[in-house]
């Protein structure tokens, strides 16, 4: 028998924010290199792109829960 310890609830915030971070940094840095978004200090997008970044982001921590077992910090963050 198998008992689970409790995670600590500064864990599960710091990983999503780290999940939404690294999400909208890397989707975001994709989609304006495919889209024309690029800026010297970054990336900007509006309209369509934006859109579909937002999508991507929900559809990451959507796949992460569903079929991963968890997005990628709270694998490393051992929140499962």
């Amino acid at each position: 028998m198998t008992t689970e310890q409790p995670v600590a609830h500064w864990r599960i915030i710091l990983a999503a924010i780290l999940d939404f971070l690294t999400a909208f940094f890397v989707l975001g840095f994709v989609i304006a290199s495919l889209f024309g978004g690029m800026t010297e200090s970054g990336f900007q997008l509006s309209g369509l792109p934006a859109l579909l970044l937002f999508g991507l982001i929900f559809a990451y921590f959507w796949a992460g829960k569903r079929y991963f077992g968890g997005t990628l910090w709270k694998r490393i963050l051992k929140v499962r």
